[in-house]
Formats: structure tokens, C-alpha cells, sequence
């Protein structure tokens, strides 16, 4: 099947149960998923012949039944939409949001719109893991937080899948706000966008992460080669179902308890904590620069720090800087 990327995509619906089964027929009979560029689409059920051509063209292709194995969470991921190439997974969930079971995850081997924070656009080849799902929020000061809940369950899951393979131990990071890190270079990122419908947010969330394609810096796979040249390797199917189960855990403590209760785990997880930063304040038409020292969240997400004057502080971001902690402006808590 030609895989025009500006002219045609096609699509395989995959559901975990019965249940999401018949939502997949469902929604191929209705025909209703459309894609925001006008892209034809073909749709296909796990099941149809079409659909197993499709997966069996490429080795790389990734593997729905592993995927469906691996998860064990109960309302994340249970339904997926799967293509070899597409403009971007995260416009497939957010234009589609109201059609899809909540939840619903689309995967993509190739974007070739990847979308970043402030539209930020790029190609993203095979060898990364790239998907976008749906979740519901109605606390509007909550869903700030939501992308940093992702980003954790990302690194949870890469422990996680490391325990339970027997493989050495990956350290990733976070780097505020949105970014993976492993040994200095970044591996992935995060994107959550929110629309407020009937009372609710409705939010996509988006994650991009190199498991294994060593450009243009370096994967999971690589770092794991090096440490262990013998052992499995990471597979992506594993990885996203290893997410869902953490997402899922992590999601419903954010729901109960609030940040706070995941403010320990993500401290010991993220890169700053006691770093210093350089902050600009404007004093008469002047920008002088200062530095402080972060210390950890705001309820609001931002940066928490502290001041030479012991004056706490609430760093933001300004402009469209690729490094956010370059360019601060900060406010007296």
C-alpha cells in the first residue's frame, strides 16, 4: 500500500478486549477519524488481512500483540490506532478527541510532523517510540502538572521494564519542563495540550522517545549495548506497556492526593535540585542578571527557588529559548 505522506496513511485499529474491539469496528464502520491536513485515510481492523501485509512489510513494524501483552493497565492504552507513517499522533487524538474512547493511544514508526512546545516541528525516524493518548481532567490548576506525571511514568517505565529483563539499570532524567535525558543528551520529550469542553479539560498528551536510533544524539539501546553487549534489548512495544501501568498508578495518586504526593519520586528523578540558574530582572529599561538557586515546584508548576537574600522565588520561562532555563524571569513568593 503506497505511503504517501502528504497524499494517504493508513491506519490499524487494535483494541485489548472484546470491548475495545467493537469500539474499533465501530468506529471503521462510521468512518469518522479524520486527519487535520485532509489526508485520505484507510482504515483497517487488527484482524482484516490488509492489515497483517501491512505489518508484515517491514520487521520494524511495531508489534500490536506484544504490545497488548505487555499492558496491564486497566482504562490507559487499551485501544490503539497504529501507523507506519503519519503527519503527527498528537493531531490524530486531539482532532479526534470527542470520536475516541478515553484513553485511546495512537503510535506512528514514522512522524514526519513531529510537534514540540511552541510549535516546534520535526521528522522523527523509526527506531523511536512516538505516541499520543486521551485522559479527562476537570481542576483546571492540576493539568499544568499533567506533563510532568507523563514525563515520570516515561522514566518509571524504563526502570521498570529494566527490573523486569534483568537488565542493567538506565538512568533517565527529567529536564524541566518536558525533556528525557540519559548521560547528558536528550532521548525524549513530552507534549500535553488541554481544551476546556462541558466542564472538563480534555487533554492529549504526547511522547516522543529514541529507543532505538542513535542519531542525533543517542538511545536507549545504544547506552544499554555499551553497558551489556549481551542482554536483550529495550523494545518498544514493552515500553509503552510498561508506561501505561505507571502512568496509570501515578495518574490516580495526582488524582487523590495532589503533586505533593509524587513530589519525592520526581525530585529524585529530575536534573535540578540545589542548581543554580541565572535569572533577568529589568530595573530601569536595564536587564541585570542574578543568580539563584532552585529548590523545587510551585503549586503552579513553575520553578521554585531561592535568592541570595533568601527571598523565595517563582522562575518562568520567556520567549522560545529549546532551553528553558536560559532567560528566567522570577517573582517574590
Amino acid at each position: 500500500m503506497a505511503m504517501e505522506c502528504d497524499a494517504s496513511c493508513s491506519m490499524v485499529y487494535c483494541g485489548k478486549s472484546s470491548v475495545e474491539d467493537e469500539i474499533a469496528t465501530r468506529l471503521k464502520k462510521d468512518n469518522v477519524l479524520k486527519l487535520s491536513d485532509d489526508t485520505q485515510v484507510s482504515l483497517l481492523l487488527q484482524s482484516e488481512d490488509e492489515a497483517e501485509t501491512l505489518l508484515l512489510k517491514d520487521y520494524s513494524s511495531f508489534d500490536l500483540s506484544l504490545f497488548m501483552d505487555s499492558l496491564t493497565a486497566r482504562r490507559f492504552g487499551r485501544f490503539l490506532i497504529w501507523s507506519p507513517r503519519l503527519s503527527t499522533t498528537h493531531d490524530v487524538v486531539s482532532h479526534n478527541f470527542s470520536e475516541l474512547p478515553l484513553g485511546a493511544v495512537c503510535v506512528a514508526d514514522v512522524q514526519f510532523k513531529g510537534r514540540g512546545r511552541s510549535k516546534n516541528v520535526w521528522e522523527s525516524p523509526k527506531g523511536c517510540l512516538m505516541y499520543s493518548f486521551t485522559l479527562e481532567m476537570v481542576d483546571g490548576q492540576v493539568v499544568p502538572l499533567i506533563q510532568y506525571v507523563v514525563g515520570l511514568a516515561v522514566t518509571e517505565a524504563v526502570k521498570s521494564v529494566c527490573d523486569k529483563k534483568g537488565l542493567p539499570y538506565i538512568d533517565v532524567k527529567i529536564k524541566w519542563p518536558n525533556d528525557i535525558y540519559l548521560n547528558g543528551l536528550k532521548v525524549g520529550g513530552v507534549l500535553c495540550t488541554a481544551t476546556y469542553r462541558s466542564k472538563k479539560f480534555d487533554v492529549s498528551a504526547g511522547v516522543g522517545l529514541n529507543v532505538d536510533n542513535e542519531q542525533p544524539t543517542t538511545c536507549l539501546n545504544a547506552v544499554l549495548k555499551d553497558l551489556s553487549p549481551t542482554s536483550d534489548l529495550f523494545k518498544r512495544e514493552e515500553l509503552l506497556g510498561a508506561f501505561f501501568d505507571k502512568f496509570e498508578m501515578l495518574f490516580d495518586l495526582l488524582m487523590r492526593r495532589g503533586f505533593k504526593s509524587l513530589e519525592e519520586l520526581y525530585y529524585r528523578t529530575w536534573l535540578h535540585s540545589e542548581q543554580k540558574v541565572v535569572v533577568e530582572d529589568r530595573i530601569d529599561d536595564k536587564v541585570v542578571q542574578n543568580v539563584v538557586t532552585i529548590q523545587g515546584l510551585t503549586s503552579s508548576g513553575y520553578l521554585l527557588a531561592i535568592g541570595d537574600d533568601n527571598q523565595m522565588y517563582e522562575l518562568r520561562p520567556v520567549g522560545n529559548s529549546f532551553d528553558f532555563l536560559k532567560g528566567l524571569i522570577r517573582r517574590k513568593l
